[in-house]
């Protein structure tokens, strides 16, 4: 160990104190060892570092800080080296802010469009995924503070996610859910990994030994520290022995109580303690050092300017019909939308940044150059209908040669802890698309929201614009695109389905109660669309230009391939070349293809450039279940340059030399995987996949409540208090909703519906401990009276131990020993 000398000089007790948070942002200090606190800080797009009283839930403002492109956004760049810059200012600004621990990049699969967390995630591939995160993380920790990638592992739906069990079978979860954090943590070298909050396979994350040892520190030799996320720890003793490091936040002394009492009764050793210190003092000390320094203000302007040009980067024309796009200087346009009035430019919940600049549309209309008419609201942004709205909206627009129109997805319904009802925009803003189509068909839709939607309307508009969510500067990059002084270059990071139907897990998604299962295996994203031969809207890796590329002269061999581009338009532009391999053996189900590789280039007109994609370890890879260990199957494959998924400009055969391994599945018992067509897989060829029974999803209705249990469960309760309070919780919820309260609506069902009775005394920071919680849980389960003394009881005896425990911590800082 490192600081095995600085350790032996510390008591049992202020070895167990560093396990844990001092509050909701820092971890514990030791004074009289000059172990001082670390700040720890959401980040995923910019710092939110709270100036009031601290919360998890983005209610308190924060100091204001620059709001990048979300990571949804910047994912569209295909770029790595521009997101390892974005990595760079967010960390120089989380040094201006004396954080140590920046938590982001997120980096979780988009199983669903629905998951409501999917603006903060990159994409729906783990490879380019780990490769953009891996970036991001060597831009942060690149000022000697830690990033923290997160969450690990399979979070993928917001609903009950701090119980959810995940089932899924090992081969989809190396190959889909892991590999991002294997790339992030092996080359982003990530300081710090944050455990999700959900079970795997029936052990939650943060105590999962085999997701935590065995893969985690055994074979990709992590030597970092694992937090918990907010309130995500369970078992404290069970997280300690798979090596988390730190719980987060403060449980104000009660659970470093428990480490001490395991250790004292012989259950853990003293050791498993002292090697989870020794990571937790490294990443102090490691991060702390850049603080020695004289500390430096960051230059707002320069930081709005980088933030601009990640959105132009980032920005998706998706639709072009006779080149509507770029606008020309003498077109009269008329700006329809409440998003142009106020942009829609970040997501909601823990990551909501404080912007130091917000571009507005309308004030900068002046000076993009277009003949701007007028404006009108034309819908309200959280759905409600206005016929009046609507009239007004179209009188101008009969004035217009084009329409500018700013349609997309409202603040509440892209937010953490809940997940999205449907894939559609609001039927007020579908009204007013058929409306405006009526009087003038030249409309360029601007549509900003966080992930995937329906596009139903897609026939009554000429251009679609996807700006996601760009961040501060995202209003002027916008209108840069729309005049032409921007080559629009992005590419989806996430396939648009045409309908929610159509989506591999939409009969699994998300799980309502104990557990969700993954029936779909590997086949998630284009990975499904593309083996089952299932249509789609906007395929993975799509995107339009206002020029035009040339593929040629393709070589192959072992090492990579090689080929040129050639720019054939008239205007300077980039272009993301995407590395697709497709194994053309069918011992083995596999994904038609899967992205192997990528690269952006810039050309101007007439250019031509030779582009290589090298091979890696991951090229030819699959996960074998009955070897338990990374394998490739001798055969040939199919080496493929596309502009998309769906767009193969290149193709060449590549014959490799294979491990050897036996073969894994016998087909006839898994017939929807090696058809591809996985998305109503019955439960018994599932379990033939899993190799064991599922365990039963539905809750037991006739047991008593538990710690892990939720509100959401108070209505089986036998407790009348418990039924009443549900009820007059949904209640609650859609009256707010009906009133436009909806942000308040949404905080009900995140912090109240869905979290389980142990996260009020997990996320509480010491105003309820787990003796308290158990006479909650005697009023939930029909005992009130003897509950409600048991409260007020354990209600005295925690603000009595918590001032001696402060007394003694006192005196320990004046250089006493415990």
């Amino acid at each position: 160990m490192k600081y095995n000398d600085l350790i032996k000089k510390m008591t049992l007790e202020e070895k167990a104190s560093l396990m844990s948070g001092k509050d909701f942002w820092q971890t514990d200090s030791i004074e009289r060892l000059g172990i001082k606190s670390m700040f720890l800080a959401d980040g995923p797009h910019g710092i939110r570092k709270q100036a009031e009283a601290a919360d998890h839930l983005g209610l308190n403002e924060s100091i204001p800080a620059t709001c990048f492109p979300t990571a949804a956004t910047v994912a569209n760049s295909w770029n790595e080296e521009l997101v390892e810059k974005v990595g760079e200012y967010l960390g120089e600004e989380a040094v201006s802010q004396n954080v140590n621990v920046l938590l982001g990049p997120g980096i979780n699969m988009k199983r669903s469009p629905l998951a409501g967390r999917n603006f903060e995630y990159f994409s729906e591939d783990p490879y380019l995924a780990g490769k953009l995160a891996a970036g991001m993380i060597k831009g942060i920790q690149s000022h000697g503070i830690s990033a923290c990638v997160k969450h690990f592992a399979v979070n993928n739906q917001e609903e009950r996610r701090m119980s959810i069990d995940t089932i899924v079978d090992e081969r989809t979860l190396r190959e889909i859910y892991l590999t991002a954090f294997e790339i992030a943590i092996k080359e982003g070298q990530s300081k710090t990994v944050m455990s999700a909050y959900n079970m795997l396979n029936g052990a939650y994350t943060n105590e999962n030994i085999h997701l935590m040892r065995e893969i985690l520190r055994d074979e990709w030799e992590y030597e970092g520290v694992v937090v918990t996320d907010w309130g995500g720890s369970n078992d404290r003793v069970a997280g300690l022995i798979a090596g988390n490091e730190l719980e987060m936040p403060t449980t104000t002394g009660e659970t470093d109580k428990e480490i001490i009492e395991a250790i004292n009764k012989g259950l853990i050793t003293e050791d498993i303690l002292d090697e989870c210190v020794d990571r937790l003092l490294d990443l102090l000390f490691t991060t702390e050092k850049v603080f020695e320094k004289e500390k430096k203000d960051f230059d707002i302007k320069e930081h709005h300017q980088m933030a601009q040009e990640v959105a132009e980067e980032s920005i998706v024309l998706l639709k072009n019909e006779e080149n509507i796009l770029p606008l020309k200087q003498n077109e009269k346009v008329a700006v329809i939308g409440d998003f142009a009035q106020e942009a829609r430019y970040q997501g909601a919940g823990s990551s909501i940044v404080n912007p130091t600049v917000l571009d507005n549309t309308l004030e900068s209309l002046e000076e993009s150059g277009l003949t701007y008419i007028g404006f009108e609201k034309g819908f309200d942004r959280y759905g409600k209908k206005s016929k009046k709205q609507i009239d007004k909206a179209c009188e101008l627009a009969k004035e217009a040669d084009v329409v500018l129109l700013y349609i997309g997805l409202d603040e509440v319904t892209e937010a953490e802890g809940l997940d999205r009802q449907s894939m559609s925009i609001p039927e007020n803003q579908i009204e007013l698309i058929q409306a405006l189509h009526k009087v003038n068909a030249n409309i360029v839709a601007v549509l900003s929201c966080g992930a995937a939607v329906e596009m139903p309307w897609i026939g009554k508009v000429k251009g679609v614009l996807h700006s996601y969510l760009s961040g501060q500067a995202g209003a002027k990059a916008i209108l840069r695109t729309i005049v032409g002084e921007v080559n629009p270059s992005g590419k989806l990071a996430e396939t648009y389905p045409i309908k929610h139907e159509d989506t591999p897990a939409y009969y699994h998604f998300p799980g309502k109660e104990v557990s969700v299962e993954y029936r779909e295996g590997p086949f998630i994203g284009y990975r499904y669309y593309d083996t089952a031969n299932v249509k789609v809207l906007f395929p993975f890796g799509y995107g339009l230009s206002y020029t035009t590329f040339e593929y040629s002269e393709v070589q192959v061999d072992k090492g990579g391939v090689t080929f040129n581009i050639t720019n054939t338009g008239d205007l300077a532009g980039s272009e993301v070349a995407q590395l697709y391999v497709g194994c053309q053996s069918t011992n083995i189900f596999r994904p038609k293809k899967e992205l192997k590789g990528f690269t952006k280039v810039f050309l101007n007109p007439g250019e031509t450039k030779s582009v290589t994609i090298p091979f890696d370890d991951k090229t030819f890879r699959y996960f074998n279940v009955k070897t338990n260990q990374w394998e490739i199957e001798e055969a040939s494959y199919n080496i493929m340059i596309g502009a998309s998924c769906s767009d193969i400009r290149l193709e060449e055969t590549l014959v490799v030399e294979g491990t050897g391994a036996p073969l894994p599945y016998e087909k006839d018992v898994l017939p929807s995987y090696y058809s591809g067509e996985a998305n109503q897989v019955s439960i018994e060829e599932f379990e033939a996949l899993l190799g064991y029974k599922v365990p039963v999803s539905t809750w037991d209705r006739t047991v008593p409540l538990g710690y892990n249990d939720t509100i959401a469960q108070c209505q089986y309760a036998k407790g009348l208090f418990a039924r009443f309070a549900f009820r007059a919780i949904t209640l609650s919820h859609s009256f707010l909703w009906k009133i436009g309260k909806r942000s308040t609506a949404n905080l009900i069902m995140m912090s109240v519906y869905h979290m389980p009775f142990r996260g009020m005394a997990r996320m509480t920071g010491g105003i309820m401990n787990m003796p308290m919680l158990d006479g909650v849980l005697m009023i939930v389960n029909g005992k009130f009276f003897k509950g409600l003394r048991h409260v007020l009881k354990e209600r005295k005896k925690m603000v009595k131990a918590q001032k001696k425990s402060q007394h003694l911590m006192n005196n320990s800082n004046k250089g006493e020993v415990l």
